[in-house]
């Protein structure tokens, strides 16, 4: 069983930062991609950062010079820095990972519980 478990999400200032962090376990036989997504209320998910396997990274168009997303391959984790937050910024932000496993051998799409980013203006 592959869990992701996000941390780091709460209530902070405009303008201020926070960094997220997604520790994936379980057995794992490759990554094609690992990410962060977020959902506003009444909104669709949407995008924020993606790490591809190649090492390119993809970031949405609103946070881009703001956000930074990394791995920590020796500890299992992704990670999310943001700063210079905004109040659009608020929304449950959820890691996602393009996985194969040794049992199924096909890539499946994993995410996390969520955690909630807040911020305010």
């Amino acid at each position: 069983q592959v869990q992701l478990v996000e941390s780091g999400g709460g209530l902070v200032q405009a303008g201020g930062s926070l960094a997220l962090s997604c520790v994936y376990s379980g057995n794992i036989f490759s990554i094609s991609y690992m990410g962060w997504y977020r959902q506003a209320p009444g909104m669709q998910r949407e995008l924020v950062a993606r790490l591809n396997s190649g090492g390119s990274e993809t970031y949405a168009e609103s946070v881009k010079g703001r956000f930074t997303i990394s791995r920590d391959n020796a500890k299992n984790t992704i990670h999310l820095q943001m700063r210079d937050l905004r109040s659009e910024d608020t929304a449950v932000y959820y890691c996602n990972l393009g996985i194969v496993t040794p049992q199924t051998m096909v890539l499946l799409d994993k995410w996390g519980q969520g955690t909630q980013v807040t911020v305010s203006s």
